[in-house]
């Protein structure tokens, strides 16, 4: 096949947009315009967007999901992989490629041995609070620690214990995944691969297991209350309301 004196390969249909769209021109066509859409959008966003916001901005009718795992297939082999990242989706330098970036990259000041150990704890056990953190670890936990970590997005809190005192709990962000290039929770380490890296001692007692992390980190445990604006002006998250004479 020609077209202004160039070769154009042929490209079965099939091959190129699968089995649904074999044959059925039209679809075809709607199927790469919305997968034009999507791809500006997410390319536009200084953030990982969600499902949702992308079928807020499309026009009706579209299913986004096929659309964009046919987009990330498209994006597989390249340099820029479209990745998910908890209920969003980004675009990401591809893993192999990385190292090209350091040079560039802004040296992040390193957390505290601290902080490490209560992300770690946070991201395997959470919702926990912070006397929870220090009964796992054994120490007192400042608050610092946990400040510390809440300013670099990869922590937050997530609501209340139904317990004496009410307790504040705390659990991971969409950051904390895209940082660490996990899709969701479900994604961190078990075992075997934490002694494979040499993070666990393999002499390790029997008895002793990693934590399953939360299929749905968003979703309130039955024990927790949500953060109330209350709440959040006691924790100094909220300017206080001022009443009006």
């Amino acid at each position: 096949m020609t077209e202004g004196g160039n070769v154009v390969p042929f490209v079965n249909d099939e091959e190129e947009h699968g089995p649904e769209s074999a044959g059925n021109p039209a679809k075809r066509l709607y199927l790469m315009e919305a997968k034009r859409m999507v791809e500006a959008m997410i390319f536009a966003s200084a953030e990982p967007i969600s499902e949702k916001a992308l079928v807020a901005r499309l026009p009706d009718g579209i299913d986004v999901a096929p659309v964009l795992q046919d987009l990330k297939r498209d994006y597989e082999r390249r340099g820029v992989n479209l990745v998910r990242v908890g209920e969003a989706w980004a675009f990401r330098t591809a893993s192999d490629l990385s190292f090209l970036m350091s040079r560039n990259a802004v040296q992040q000041k390193k957390l505290s041995r601290a902080a490490l150990e209560v992300l770690a704890i946070v991201a395997y056990h959470q919702p926990v609070t912070r006397a929870e953190i220090e009964e796992i670890r054994g120490v007192e936990t400042s608050k610092g620690t946990l400040d510390t970590l809440m300013e670099t997005g990869w922590v937050r809190m997530r609501g209340r214990r139904r317990t004496p005192g009410r307790p504040v709990t705390y659990g991971t962000t969409d950051a904390f995944l895209d940082h660490f290039g996990l899709e969701e929770l479900r994604d961190l380490p078990g075992i075997e691969e934490l002694k494979g890296a040499g993070l666990l001692s393999p002499r390790m007692p029997s008895n002793f297991s990693v934590p399953q992390p939360l299929s749905d980190p968003d979703a309130l445990t039955e024990d927790e209350d949500p953060l109330t604006d209350i709440d959040l002006e006691e924790l100094g998250l909220l300017t206080p309301r001022v009443e009006d004479d």
